[in-house]
């Protein structure tokens, strides 16, 4: 069992909580291809993951990770902002995850921007079926990084309350600069 620590396995908590067998999702920054590989096997063979990134380095990361489990098949991998979401992914999904910041090993210079990011999460909450969730994890411990945050809190807080449920879930015993969790939820 996975312990909780930290911003991403408490997103993939909730993940696991809501993807089902057959689902359409959005993984927003693929990365090294963890949360990709994550909802790969939660959507199975007869679900689609879109997942994006603008490195090259990310994208080929994603594709062997995913390529030596057996999981490429159900991925769609787009070497591309995520702001361009709506371009490649239809209604419906029932998730979306962003893992915000920079490539882990890679160049901690490159990193996501607070606008391409908000314009993501407004693309991502059209997408969203009813009871889909997005997660957000928000890293303020390096340069741009509070900025980012402070743009995506203030994005989610402005969501209609009739529509949207939102949650900001920190860890009280850790130093403010730890990771944490944006979690929206599509009420209708």
């Amino acid at each position: 069992m996975e312990t909780l620590r930290g911003a991403v396995p408490l997103s993939h908590y909730f993940l696991r909580e809501r993807v089902r067998p057959g689902d359409q999702v959005l993984d927003a920054t693929c990365g090294n291809g963890l949360d990709t590989l994550l909802l790969a096997e939660l959507v199975g063979e007869g679900g689609m993951v879109w997942a994006f990134d603008v490195q090259s380095r990310a994208i080929s990361a994603t594709r062997e990770l995913l390529d030596r489990e057996g999981r490429l098949a159900q991925v769609r991998l787009v070497e591309a902002g995520h702001e361009r979401t709506a371009e490649f992914v239809p209604q419906g999904i029932m998730a979306a995850a962003f893992n915000l910041g920079y490539l882990p090993g890679g160049d901690t210079t490159l990193i996501t921007d607070p606008a391409n990011t908000v314009s993501a999460l407004g693309q991502a909450a059209q997408l969203l079926a009813p009871c889909g969730i997005i997660t957000v994890a928000l890293y303020t411990g390096h340069a741009g990084g509070p900025e980012e945050a402070a743009a995506v809190e203030g994005w989610a807080a402005a969501l209609h309350p009739g529509r949207f449920n939102v949650w900001r879930h920190r860890q009280l015993n850790r130093p403010d600069t730890a990771p944490y969790l944006v979690l929206i939820e599509r009420i209708r």
